[in-house]
């Protein structure tokens, strides 16, 4: 059986991180190179979330809450006023969202088909 955070590993993880490359270098100004810094990442992979080469398992863009949680995380990198721990916590919270909301189960289906969407509950405890 595969549990939600391998699910958010495979697809959501990359995905946050390619929002949050297009917000930093869109937005804030920044290379590719700073935000690669910033999210402890290879330009080249910033390159392939850039492009959407990379990171496109889920659809996030029209979830206002997540694009909301991931601007705000963006704006504090692009400050460097986000602390290690800060950091961990901002991202856990905009997994904890996507989970929450419901948004990753089609893909945790799919991963496991053993997973029952309709009765699982897990991600919204």
């Amino acid at each position: 059986m595969l549990i939600p955070c391998e699910v958010a590993v495979k697809c959501v993880l990359p995905a946050v991180r390619a929002m949050t490359a297009k917000e930093l270098i869109m937005k804030h100004k920044l290379k590719q190179v700073e935000v690669a810094k910033l999210l402890g990442i290879s330009q080249p992979a910033i390159s392939l979330y850039f492009r959407k080469k990379r990171g496109k398992a889920i659809n996030l863009e029209y979830e206002s809450d997540v694009v909301a949680l991931i601007e705000d995380f963006a704006a504090s990198l692009a400050k460097d006023d986000l602390p290690p721990k800060d950091f961990i916590v901002a991202f856990c919270e905009i997994c904890r969202t996507i989970r929450a909301k419901g948004l990753m189960c089609k893909l945790h289906k799919a991963f496991d088909p053993t997973v029952d969407i309709k009765e699982c509950g897990i991600c919204q405890l």
